[in-house]
């Protein structure tokens, strides 16, 4: 097993999935028309610099018409208490395919995707499901999940990572993750402020904090040495930051966001540690070179701890395996210890 650190990148990948229940019509399209972009220059960056990365993809964008996305709906929806939070009367409304309605469909990016080196397809439930929303319930959960593994299956991808929609982890779900084979998902840091919730809209103490925390360590590093990681039901590779995206309004505090970021991959590295860091590609839909040149700062960084410290890049499902083949490891020496001492 190797004794290094390592980076591990998810992308929480959705279009207008993601975020049909936060902005009105239109206030979000230029994010969202972005990801065209963003996607294949991700990719490029990705592959120069040899990163392997987890791309969370919601179910609905391996549609290529809306006859398929029709066709793979779950037997049953969520009833969420709040009903402008489900997605499904919006189906109504969608283009017919992805070259009338880029807001809506991902097939060609998921394409793009699989062909890069080093890149995993996870999933990010079938309808951004939210698991901790009254309203819904287990066997609702079961079957968006059936469905988002039916999909990426039927597309050619065996997924075994999994991260929750608004990072609303509920524990009573993982079991029936693990049912369908996932094994491993991206849980939340180690603090309150990062508890999991049911959403609201706005600004609110908890968000402006959480804010805050991307520019100054108001929560703490959130580095994890790979013997510490939940195991059951599933590995769970929490969260460290999220790479907030650029504005223009706070330019003045970019040196503190790449500061904070990297003072916790050097962390993470001299201690052997991982540091995992997440954000979604229409994050990077608007002020993209910005939001480009940020990234590729942390990569070179990233460049340096590999040289240095023999720091490494895992995809979310190459985390899992190394837990794995450590606890592999250490009950293969806990037996034959028992072994030389006649207990066995």
């Amino acid at each position: 097993m190797k004794e290094n650190g390592g980076l591990v990148i998810s992308l929480d990948f959705e279009l207008n999935w993601g975020i049909h229940d936060v902005f009105t019509k239109g206030e979000y399209d230029e994010n969202i028309r972005g990801v065209r972009e963003v996607i294949p220059r991700l990719l490029k960056l990705f592959k120069r610099y040899e990163i392997h990365a987890t791309w969370a993809t919601v179910g609905f964008l391996y549609a290529k018409n809306k006859q398929e996305l029709l066709t793979a709906l779950p037997k049953e929806y969520p009833t969420y208490h709040r009903t402008e939070l489900s997605p499904y009367p919006t189906i109504e409304t969608i283009g017919e395919n992805e070259e009338s309605d880029c807001y809506h469909y991902g097939a060609s990016l998921i394409k793009q995707i699989e062909q890069t080196p080093y890149q995993e397809i996870g999933t990010h439930t079938f309808s951004h499901y939210y698991c901790l929303e009254p309203g819904q319930t287990v066997r609702q959960f079961q079957a968006d999940i059936a469905s988002a593994m039916t999909i990426a299956k039927q597309h050619g991808h065996h997924v075994q990572s999994i991260v929750f929609p608004r990072n609303q982890v509920n524990e009573d779900y993982l079991r029936i993750c693990k049912k369908v084979k996932i094994r491993t998902y991206r849980g939340n840091e180690s603090h309150w402020m990062y508890t999991p919730r049911k959403f609201n809209k706005g600004l609110h103490l908890n968000r402006l904090l959480k804010c805050g925390d991307s520019y100054l360590n108001l929560s703490g590093h959130h580095v994890y040495k790979l013997q510490n990681l939940e195991m059951e039901p599933l590995v769970n590779i929490p969260s460290s930051a999220f790479l907030r995206p650029y504005h223009p309004n706070l330019q003045w505090l970019e040196p503190l966001r790449f500061k904070r970021i990297i003072n916790s991959m050097r962390k993470a590295a001299k201690e052997k540690a991982i540091y995992h860091l997440w954000w979604h590609p229409h994050n990077m839909g608007k002020n993209t070179d910005q939001n480009f040149e940020m990234l590729e700062r942390i990569l070179e960084e990233y460049v340096k701890l590999q040289q240095s410290e023999q720091f490494t890049s895992y995809s979310m499902g190459e985390v899992a395996d190394l837990v794995e083949e450590m606890n592999a490891s250490t009950s293969c020496v806990t037996r034959q210890q028992l072994v030389l001492e006649g207990n066995v």
